[in-house]
């Protein structure tokens, strides 16, 4: 094997070295559309917490019908309620919750039967 050629190899060797790691490092990254794990894992706890302080708010039984979402510390509110003060109690437990960068309370009053 000449020189050349085995330059052409250390070189390929090189490339397919660095894109593996940066293939496999590129999955504790967040990009524009991923969460990193530990952003996953932050929005979870985020979850979590919100829906034990609208449990707490609103009198345990009525989270029932509470969606809780958390995507990079912003948290959606889905669902249906039985009043206009239990829609505001949710979203303003959810401000407090540390961590919430934002509540997006898209709750609904119950339809009348």
């Amino acid at each position: 094997m000449n020189v050349s050629s085995r330059l052409v190899r250390q070189v390929l060797g090189a490339v397919l070295l660095g894109a593996a790691l940066g293939g496999a490092m590129s999955g504790c990254e967040s990009t524009a559309t991923r969460r990193s794990v530990g952003e996953t894992f932050d929005d979870a706890t985020v979850t979590a917490d919100v829906k034990s302080a609208i449990a707490t708010a609103l009198g345990g039984g009525s989270i029932v019908g509470i969606n809780v979402d958390t995507y990079r510390q912003v948290v959606s509110l889905n669902g249906f309620v039985n009043s206009q003060d239990d829609i505001r109690k949710a979203g303003e437990a959810a401000r407090k919750v540390k961590g919430v960068k934002e509540v997006k309370n898209l709750l609904q009053l119950k339809p009348k039967s």
